[in-house]
C-alpha cells in the first residue's frame, strides 16, 4: 500500500497488527469508488437494452398507462437526473420499489430472497472445502496410483458435466427411483426450502450436490497441482531427510505452503456460490436470488437489477478482501504493503 493513498492515517504506529487494520480501512474506504463505477456500468447498459420495464408478452400497456408508470417511477426524467436521484437513495440504503413487483421493495424481496440462497451456497461451500482439499492432497501423495487416477476421474467427470444434467441425473435416481424402490417410503424431495438457515434440512442434498459438483472438482485439481509443486521444494526434501514424520510434514510444510493458489481460488467461489445458480433454483424450485435476478433481467426490473448487482459486488469485495488477510495468517512471509 502506498503511504499517501490515506494522509490522515500517516501517524498511526506501523505494527504488524496496525498495518493490518490500516489494510482493511483502506480497502473498505476503496470499495467506495468500486461500488459507484458498478452502478454507473449497470444503470448505462441497463437503459441501453432494448425493451422496457412495462413491455408485456402478448399484453401491451396503453401510452397513457405507460406514461402514468414512468411518471410514478420517476422515469419520465433524464437519465443524469435519474441516476442522481437513485445514488442518493442508495447513500441512505434506499434502493427503490420494484417495477414488476408494485409495493414491494428491492431491499423487502432480497431479505425474503437471498437467505435461501446463502444457505445452500453456505452449506455446498463448508462440504466441498474439505472434500476437494482432501481429494487433491490424497491425489498428490499417491501420484500415479489408483488413488491419483479415481480422484482425477471424478474431478474431470465432476467438471466435464453440466450442473444442470446432474440434477436431472439426482432428481431421476434419488428421487423418482427411490420412491418406486421403496414404495414411497423414502425418496429425496425435488424442490423447495422451507427454513432459510438451517443446513440440515432434506431439501438441501440434491441441490448441494448439483451446486458443488463443478467448484469440488476445481479446487481438487488445484489442490492436487500446488501439493504436486510444494512436494518438490528443497525445504520438503529436507524434511523428509530429517526422518520427520509423515503427517508432520504433510500438515506443517506441504499443506500450509501449497494453500496459497487454493485460498485465492475459494474467495470467488464462496461468492459465486452465494449469490445464486439460476440454473439449481429453478430446477429444484429454489426462490433465491439468483432465480430472482435473471427473472428481474428478462422483465427489466431496474431497481431489482441495480439492488441485485450492488450486493453482489458488496459480497465480492469482502471477500476479496477476507482472502487478502488470510495470506497473513496462512503464510508468515507474506507482507502487507505499507
Amino acid at each position: 500500500m502506498r503511504r499517501g493513498a490515506l494522509p490522515f492515517l500517516a501517524w498511526i504506529p506501523r505494527g504488524r497488527g496496525t498495518t493490518l487494520a490500516v489494510f482493511i480501512i483502506r480497502r473498505l474506504l476503496w470499495m467506495i469508488p468500486v461500488l459507484f463505477f458498478v452502478i454507473v456500468i449497470t444503470f448505462v447498459l441497463m437503459h441501453l437494452a432494448p425493451g422496457g420495464p412495462w413491455d408485456r408478452e402478448g399484453k401491451q400497456l396503453t401510452p397513457q398507462v405507460i406514461n402514468n408508470l414512468n411518471i410514478k417511477y420517476g422515469l419520465d426524467k433524464p437519465l443524469p437526473q435519474q441516476f442522481l436521484t437513485y445514488i442518493w437513495g442508495v447513500v441512505h440504503f434506499d434502493f427503490g420499489d420494484s417495477l414488476r413487483s408494485p409495493g414491494q421493495h428491492v431491499s423487502q424481496r432480497v431479505l425474503e430472497s437471498w437467505p435461501y440462497t446463502f444457505t445452500l451456497g453456505a452449506v455446498t461451500f463448508l462440504l466441498l472445502v474439505p472434500l476437494g482439499i482432501g481429494l487433491g492432497v490424497v491425489a498428490a501423495l499417491r501420484q500415479n496410483s489408483v488413488a491419483d487416477y479415481a480422484a482425477l476421474g471424478l474431478a474431470t467427470a465432476a467438471a466435464s458435466t453440466p450442473n444442470f444434467v446432474i440434477g436431472i441425473f439426482l432428481i431421476i435416481f434419488l428421487a423418482l427411483g427411490m420412491n418406486r424402490l421403496t414404495g414411497g417410503t423414502f425418496y429425496l424431495p425435488t424442490g423447495g426450502m422451507p427454513q432459510p438457515f438451517n443446513p440440515f434440512q432434506v431439501e438441501l442434498i440434491m441441490p448441494v450436490i448439483t451446486l458443488g459438483a463443478l467448484p469440488t472438482a476445481y479446487i481438487a485439481r488445484l489442490t492436487r497441482s500446488s501439493t504436486l509443486d510444494t512436494l518438490r521444494q528443497d525445504f520438503v526434501r529436507t524434511a523428509w531427510a530429517k526422518g520427520l514424520k509423515a503427517r508432520l510434514v504433510v500438515m506443517r510444510h506441504v499443506l500450509k505452503n501449497s494453500l496459497i493458489p487454493v485460498v485465492t481460488a475459494l474467495g470467488p467461489t464462496f461468492a459465486f456460490l452465494v449469490t445464486g445458480s439460476f440454473i439449481v433454483e429453478t430446477l429444484f424450485s429454489i426462490p433465491g436470488i439468483g432465480r430472482s435476478f435473471v427473472t428481474s433481467i428478462s422483465g427489466r426490473d431496474y431497481t431489482m437489477i441495480l439492488g441485485t448487482t450492488i450486493l453482489f459486488a458488496v459480497l465480492i469485495a469482502v471477500v476479496n478482501l477476507i482472502v487478502d488477510v488470510l495470506y497473513v495468517f496462512i503464510d508468515p512471509r507474506v507482507r502487507l504493503s505499507d
